[in-house]
This record gives C-alpha cells, sequence and structure tokens, in this order.
C-alpha cells in the first residue's frame, strides 16, 4: 500500500530522519514506537503531506507519488487522528465529523436532520451509542473528544488510517471500545498506522511494530517480542529500574472530610507525608473535578479539607498555592504550559506575584532545575511547542517544584511521553516524596498506579467507593470498583 525509500527530512542543518525506509500493508495494523524525538510525527507529517521529504521516494499503490498537502492525503484515502484535537468546541459533534462533506438543501443550507441521521449512524456502528450528534462538544469529557476524533478520520473511509497516541485519555473500557473499531477496520482491508508509548497495546493490537531512534529506521519485529527488547531498541540502553518503595510517615499532610461540589461527592481521605495515594476511576467518576477543588479551581459546597490540623477556604488557585498545594493538569498544553514562551519564562510563571520578574534569575534557576530533571534542551530560552511531550511534561513538574510545595496533585503525569520519560519521572515523583512531600496522583494507566502508589481509592460515579492498601490492590480489584462492583474485601481505609 505504501511504501517509503530512504526518506530524509532537514530543519535548519538537523537531520529529523536518516534514510528511513518502511512499508504499511493493506489489512495491517502497523505499531510505531520511540522515544520523543525520534522522528515519528516527522514522519507521520510527510506522509499526511504536511512536511515535504528533502530525500527519497514515497510509493503508494506501487506507484511514486508526491503528497504535496493534506488534501492530497486525503485524496489517496489517508486520514490522521492527532495527538492535538482539532475539534470546534462551539459546533456539533455532527459539524465537527462531517466538516466538509455536509449534506445540504437546494441553496446550499446544511440539511441538519440528515446530517444528524447519517452522523448517528456512524457513532451507532463505532459503538458510541451513548452519545448525540447534536451535542456541542464543548459539553464533551476529555476521553469523548477522542472518540469524536476518531470518528472524524474514519467517516473519511481511509484506506490508510495513522493514530498518535490515541489512548492517551481514554478509560481502559474506552480502549477497548477503539481496539475492536481497529479490528474492524482491519478486517476490511484498511492500512493502519499505530504510534504509541504504551508497551502492552502495542502488543496487544499490532501485528508487527517499527522502531524509530534519532530519526533513524532500527527495526521491525513481530508484536510478541518482549516489551524489555522493544524499550532497549528504542532508548539503545537498559532502562535505569525504579525501586517499588514507600516513604510514607505516620503524619497527615491533607485531611478531606466529605467534600462535596459540582462532579464529586462525599469524599473523604487522608493524605499522609512522603505517601503517594492513587485515584482510579472511569471517565467522568469525578477524579478530577475532585482534584481542581482541592487546588481551589473548582467551589466546594460542603465538608471541610484540614491541612496539618487547620481548616482551608479555597476558593482560588492563588491560595492553594499560599498553603504549598499545586496541581499538574491533565491537559498540559492547555492549562499547563505557555508553548510561545520560553522554558524559564515558563517555570517561572508561577511566581510572579511574588515580584518583579529576572530574567537573570530566572535563567540561572531554570537551567539547575533543567539539569536536575534532566530536561533535554541547549537553551533555558527555548520555547516549549519546540520541546518533545516528555520535556514539557517535566516543565510542569519544574515549574511546580520551583514552588517548593508540600502537596502536589498531578493528574495523568505521564500522558503521552515516551517509555525513558517516564522511567525519569517516575524517579522524579519518588525523590519528592522522599523529601517528605505528599503526591496525590490521578492515573488511567493502573500497572502505573499500582507501581507508584502506597495506597489507591477507587471512585465510582463521583464518589469514592474504596481505597486499598498496597498490598491487597490489583487491576481486577481496581477494575471491579471502578464499575460499582463491591465485595465483602473491599473496604473504605481512611
Amino acid at each position: 500500500m505504501l511504501r517509503l525509500r530512504n526518506i530524509s527530512k532537514y530543519f535548519t542543518g538537523v537531520k529529523a530522519l536518516q534514510n528511513v525506509t518502511l512499508h504499511f500493508e493493506k489489512g495491517m495494523i502497523h505499531a510505531l514506537c520511540g522515544e520523543n524525538g525520534a522522528g515519528k510525527s516527522t514522519l507521520m507529517n510527510i506522509i499526511i503531506g504536511i512536511h515535504q521529504p528533502d530525500e527519497g521516494v514515497i510509493l503508494w499503490n506501487e506507484q511514486p507519488v508526491e503528497i504535496k498537502n493534506v488534501q492530497t492525503a486525503q485524496r489517496l484515502g489517508i486520514s490522521m487522528v492527532y495527538q492535538e484535537r482539532s475539534l470546534v468546541d462551539s459546533l456539533s459533534i455532527a459539524e465537527n465529523i462531517y466538516p466538509v462533506q455536509t449534506p445540504v438543501v437546494k441553496g446550499g443550507l446544511i440539511d441538519f436532520p440528515l446530517l444528524f441521521r447519517q452522523t448517528q449512524q456512524l457513532l451507532n456502528e463505532l459503538g458510541l451509542i451513548n452519545l448525540s450528534p447534536m451535542t456541542l462538544v464543548k459539553k464533551l469529557s476529555t476521553a469523548q473528544k477522542q472518540m469524536i476524533e476518531i470518528a472524524k478520520a474514519i467517516a473519511k473511509t481511509p484506506s490508510l488510517l495513522i493514530l498518535d497516541e490515541p489512548t492517551a485519555s481514554l478509560t481502559h473500557s474506552e480502549t477497548e471500545i477503539l481496539f475492536r473499531i481497529l479490528k474492524n477496520l482491519k478486517d476490511k482491508g484498511v492500512g493502519i498506522i499505530y504510534i504509541s508509548h504504551r508497551m502492552s497495546e502495542l502488543q496487544n493490537i499490532s501485528d508487527i511494530i517499527s522502531v524509530l531512534k534519532d530519526g533513524k529506521f532500527i527495526s521491525t519485529i513481530d508484536s510478541k517480542t518482549p516489551a524489555q527488547e522493544i524499550v532497549r531498541l528504542m532508548v539503545g540502553r537498559d532502562l535505569e529500574s525504579v525501586k517499588k518503595s514507600s516513604n510514607v510517615q505516620m503524619e497527615v499532610s491533607l485531611e478531606v472530610e466529605n467534600i462535596r461540589g459540582k462532579g464529586f461527592r462525599n469524599i473523604s481521605f487522608k493524605l499522609h507525608k512522603g505517601e503517594i495515594l492513587g485515584f482510579a476511576g472511569l471517565q467522568g467518576s469525578g477524579r478530577s473535578a475532585m482534584a481542581r477543588a482541592l487546588f481551589g479551581d473548582e467551589k466546594i459546597t460542603g465538608g471541610k479539607i484540614l491541612k496539618d490540623g487547620k481548616i482551608l477556604h479555597l476558593n482560588h488557585p492563588s491560595e492553594a498555592l499560599e498553603h504549598g498545594i499545586v496541581y499538574l493538569p491533565e491537559d498540559r498544553k492547555a492549562e499547563g504550559l505557555f508553548l510561545h514562551s520560553s522554558i524559564s519564562e515558563n517555570i517561572f510563571s508561577a511566581q510572579l506575584k511574588k515580584g518583579f520578574y529576572n530574567a537573570a534569575i530566572a535563567d540561572d534557576v531554570s537551567l539547575k532545575l533543567c539539569k536536575l530533571f534532566s530536561i533535554r534542551t541547549t537553551t533555558v530560552k527555548q520555547h516549549l511547542r519546540k520541546l518533545s511531550g516528555g520535556n514539557q511534561q517535566k516543565v510542569v513538574l519544574a515549574k511546580w517544584l520551583a514552588q517548593e510545595p508540600e502537596i502536589l496533585i498531578v493528574n495523568e503525569p505521564t500522558h503521552g511521553v515516551d517509555i525513558g520519560s517516564k522511567e525519569e519521572i517516575y524517579q522524579l515523583l519518588k525523590y519528592m516524596t522522599a523529601e517528605g512531600k505528599s503526591i496525590l496522583l490521578i492515573s488511567s494507566e493502573l500497572p502505573e498506579l499500582l507501581f507508584l502508589s502506597d495506597r489507591i481509592a477507587v471512585m465510582h460515579e463521583k464518589e469514592i467507593i474504596g481505597i486499598l492498601n498496597r498490598e491487597e490492590a490489583t487491576e481486577e480489584r481496581i477494575a471491579a470498583l471502578a464499575s460499582g462492583i463491591k465485595t465483602t474485601k473491599m473496604y473504605i481505609c481512611k
């Protein structure tokens, strides 16, 4: 179907891709993996027509082609679901899925009844029966928006579908829906390029896996290859193992008593110094709403929050910051970073209230934090948009660590980052707890929660249904609780 021969691409003298040769076939799910900066995005942008190769040949159905732009790619039958969403919040699901192929009546007006029927049929085929075509996108959750992005690409009936980190915002059940959709497309002869940092996904859904490193093609291997071998091919070394350890102290840092608000209710728990308290739950269970409330970004309508035994009244994030509470949001690019500002400006953006901005001091402190966090950059004056996802995530962590917080609320801390950066972030979180800081960890990755957390609270329908100690927590028990199934062995342990 698609053959790439000796593809190279330069950016301001830097070789982003070097003589990459890859083949993608019909009816096959071909995974592509590599660290951030390995060249995956550049290669996909060439396939989709955003960039042109400086060297090499592209063959489509054995014929040489020049993919000049996105429209050319779409005419060939190539569609892509990007990691960054392209939906318009003010428009309905139907209008977003069919922005160009919208049915019209005489006079050129949109035929909304037909548009909604057409969209409903597509949603039903994809198993998204709980969504209405008329719903405005701004009312959807992050995961639902991701599913609409996927539906939008499939609506173009592609011959080749490219997905970039499609499950980064999805829960386990939504990921299963996506996998079912992809397997149906595969059976229909659609070729699929699947990009992900999640090893278990690559091995579960793909037929073969190709690895890129530093802009070069390394190898194409069977999807059943052990994860450790795949990681070694990606990073060129064995990763330093992060030990599963605990730094929990007896002293309670934060106590929450029956708080409630928009999207959560009856939330009670104790967070100890040096503890990582994980929060699991399906999309819409109330985890993020509760986390924002603890940061003063959502109103609490009842209950109490106590820090070091004293009641807190948090009406604004600035008040949470004054009490040593920081929040790393789920969507780092929309809520946590200024992409067109420098690394040092981002790191010091949370401290502007303290006085005048001194660029020299900011650069000096930021340089030290970049070394501590292993942020890969040539200068702290580099704009955030030019950094990889893993490095962007570490800048958010560095920004909040510069605040010298006591409590960190981290929402999906390894969202969309590569395996090497993920290990480094794990080490940083463990380092923080060793320093006596407390962490409230929200993650959709159960292995991540099980590895990092001292205890795991599971939310279901806006409430905590159980808190499991490390010894009793398993993926099966967490999944059962998240679905509302509670056995006699599952109890709330405050």
